[in-house]
């Protein structure tokens, strides 16, 4: 059998196709040893396919806590123990948190709300604060709200919503064992919706709850089907109260490896580090990933949860000489 290494080099870097899921969970079982060279591989595919630029993002939760879903990952869930409660951001704060992730120099702001789906207040609330960031500040603005109907969809881009982020979470195979309120169908159905209204897709997910290597590679083949224009990879941080507050975090070799599978899966998608890293990484494994594949970064903390602060991730772009990408006048 020929060395996957080697066919992703034709494959991905010469020819700019991803890998399929069966040679993805090739990569994934790739030896510790050869980890380095599957790591400088997909930076050459990085560079190659997307460019130097690294795109910055800022998050932050609209409505937070309270969720009828039973996401055993989440603590936002209402349904668990964990300690997070309902709470709604005014639209005041919701605009002074988009100027202060402007200033980082993000070029994308993210509303984010703990439902299954929005209802007419949400709504109306997010078309009047996405209004009110575009007055106040120069910057793209994504939602992730949840599960969508057609009409949603159509609103959310007719209010000039740049960005949907609507994640599969894991494979579809092991998509039960993680949520059981609803389906990963009604997620994809969602993302197709999305797509088809012009607006980009955001789609990703979690590693490291309880998925098998083969589960794993599945899931990057299902990304590759559905084409996101960005995938941002999670790495469980096991919130207490949850069903999975006793799950094991991935070792750092483990998600570097998963980091370069998926960028050689997916050849020109934007791979945004997200939640997790801090925890599985470290700093130094924060930047082997930067160096092995991604090519974005959310800045600041996340919705439940501490991220490094923003000064440390622009301080690493800076030394590994990784241009931040500009606000683009097209959009």
């Amino acid at each position: 059998m020929s060395d996957i290494l080697d066919i992703a080099r034709v494959q991905v870097l010469e020819e700019g196709r991803g890998l399929d899921a069966g040679q993805a969970l090739r990569c994934l079982e790739l030896p510790e040893e050869r980890v380095s060279d599957l790591l400088a591989l997909a930076h050459e595919v990085r560079v190659k396919w997307c460019g130097p630029e690294v795109e910055v993002e800022g998050i932050i939760s609209l409505k937070t806590g309270g969720c009828p879903e039973d996401c055993h990952f989440c603590s936002q869930s209402g349904q668990f123990s964990s300690p997070v409660r309902a709470a709604w951001l005014d639209i005041p704060s919701l605009v002074q948190a988009a100027k202060e992730t402007a200033a980082t120099g993000a070029t994308e702001f993210c509303i984010v709300a703990a439902v299954r789906g929005p209802d007419r207040r949400l709504m109306d609330q997010v078309r009047e604060g996405v209004e009110a960031i575009r007055q106040a500040v120069d910057i793209n603005v994504a939602c992730s709200l949840g599960m969508l109907t057609q009409e949603q969809v159509d609103e959310l881009a007719g209010m000039g919503v740049h960005r949907y982020n609507h994640n599969l979470e894991t494979a579809r195979s092991h998509f039960d064992k993680v949520v059981t309120t609803h389906s990963w169908q009604e997620r994809w159905d969602t993302c197709l919706m999305v797509r088809e209204a012009g607006m980009e897709l955001c789609c990703g997910g979690i590693v490291g709850m309880g998925e098998t290597l083969e589960q794993r590679a599945e899931f990057a083949g299902q990304l590759g089907e559905l084409q996101p224009d960005e995938v941002p990879l999670n790495f469980l941080n096991p919130r207490p109260g949850t069903p999975f507050e006793s799950f094991p975090l991935l070792t750092g070799t483990e998600a570097l490896r998963t980091i370069a599978t998926f960028r050689l899966a997916l050849p020109r998608t934007i791979l945004r580090y997200a939640g997790g890293r801090e925890l599985t990484l470290g700093d130094l494994g924060t930047r082997d990933g930067m160096l092995g594949g991604i090519n974005a970064i959310i800045v600041g903390n996340y919705l439940t949860t501490l991220g490094r602060t923003p000064e440390a991730d622009l301080n690493l772009l800076a030394d590994l000489r990784m241009p931040i990408k500009a606000l683009s006048e097209t959009l």
